[in-house]
């Protein structure tokens, strides 16, 4: 537009500036001085409007070239982003723990003991869509070492493979498909500040081992976990013979002469209702021949049930083991049941109730208990809870230790 305009009016000038001379012809040397400052004036505006034009085109030529290149670098962007979306690089951290307090009354004694029993950290990684790597890292009791009452542990740390739809294999170390707590144990999942001790005694929640595994999906809401791995090492003489818990071997540098393989079935075909068993079979649960433990079995169901606000969860567990020595023990048949009914006044309080009783090896671990108490959940993933247990053993000899215990806990996860 600048262009045309300057031409025109050079144009103009052209034209005009003669016939205006012809119209009125210089008489004197002064006139035609004036005529020619007058024009070379006109010639010099001229001149900076063509300048100012030629200046706007070079500056336009320039603000084009950059668009161009801010354009080619953004689709440089897209083009990594898109790359990176079907090749994900994600890392997720998370975490839970929790802090107890415990006042129990015995006619044995009393005792009280307030601990921060676990701190647990989480990692993940995705290496594709299909590939992902899962751990669990765990300091108990607050404090670890020789004479110290605390553990570091690791607990899960395997890669899972996404074979196809609905089917996914995975290998390392990883938590047995057992239970209701073993796979799902975070404080703000679970009722009661002490995990129920039938997922303690019987099936000694937290429970893993290194192996390889898969699982899937069926129609109906039906799904399926397999697994063969490590097995147990159960001590079979001193204060913890035959006992299910101390043989946890924990994958370090743990005995693997004989294996064991665990089969889980579970239906969630109808909104809010959870059914679940397992069968694990030990080929040898002491790792050691002739010693008298020759092999173990272990059988496991349990429901959960959800309507509205009310809720109920219930657990057997079993195990039946051969061998002359534990049959000798009386410790050959080891089994436990919980029921637990709970309801949720609001989304933040809930009270429940559980009645377990248990049959273990131990003459301390063959007891009833009752329990009743309150959750109260500030926000999602922070629990405060308090609870009000009773417990009576089954032995005699043990009646001066029955208990009632008042327990105080908190607990987040995230």
């Amino acid at each position: 537009m600048n262009i045309l305009r300057a031409a025109l009016i050079g144009l103009a000038v052209v034209v005009v500036s003669p016939l205006a001379i012809a119209q009125e012809p210089p008489t004197t040397l002064e006139d035609i001085l004036e005529i020619v400052q007058r024009q070379q004036a006109e010639i010099d505006a001229l001149r900076k409007e063509l300048d100012e034009a030629r200046n706007g085109i070079v500056a336009t030529n320039a603000k084009v070239a950059e668009t161009e290149e801010r354009i080619e670098a953004t689709g440089d962007v897209v083009e990594s982003l898109a790359a990176a979306d079907t090749q994900p690089r994600k890392t997720s951290i998370g975490g839970y723990g929790e802090l107890h307090y415990s006042q129990i009354d015995a006619e044995s004694g009393d005792s009280d003991e307030i601990d921060f029993h676990r701190f647990v950290l989480f990692f993940g990684h995705e290496f594709t869509d299909r590939v992902r790597f899962f751990s669990e890292f765990e300091l108990e009791h607050s404090l670890a070492g020789e004479g110290k009452p605390g553990e570091v542990e690791l607990e899960q740390a395997y890669v899972e493979f996404a074979l196809r739809d609905n089917l996914f294999a995975k290998t390392g170390l990883f938590l047995l498909p057992v239970g209701i707590l073993n796979e799902t144990h975070e404080p703000p999942t679970f009722y009661g500040v002490e995990r129920n001790d039938v997922e303690s005694i019987i099936l000694p929640s937290t429970w893993w081992e290194a192996g390889a595994g898969m699982r899937g999906n069926l129609a109906g809401g039906l799904s399926w976990d397999a697994a063969l791995h490590s097995g147990l090492a159960i001590p079979t003489n001193g204060s913890s013979a035959f006992r299910v818990r101390s043989g946890r071997q924990k994958v370090a540098e743990a005995m693997a002469s004989d294996l064991a393989a665990t089969f889980r079935l579970k239906y969630t075909g109808v909104p809010g209702l959870e059914l679940a068993a397992s069968y694990q079979y030990q080929s040898d649960p002491s790792q050691v021949p002739g010693d008298g433990l020759d092999s173990g079995q272990l059988l496991t169901a349990h429901a959960i049930y959800q309507y509205e606000r009310f809720g109920l969860r219930a657990l057997y567990g079993a195990w039946d083991f051969d061998g002359a020595a534990i049959e000798a023990a009386d410790a050959d048949s080891q089994s436990g049941w919980y029921v637990e009914p709970s309801f949720r006044i609001s989304d933040q309080w809930g009270v429940y109730a559980r009645y377990e009783d248990l049959d273990a090896a131990r003459q301390q671990d063959r007891f009833s208990q009752s329990e009743f108490g309150l959750n109260y959940w500030p926000t999602d993933g922070v629990v405060l809870k308090v609870d009000f247990r009773s417990r009576e053993f089954d032995v005699p000899a043990l009646s001066a230790s029955d208990f009632d215990a008042v327990d105080l806990g908190f607990g987040y996860n995230f």
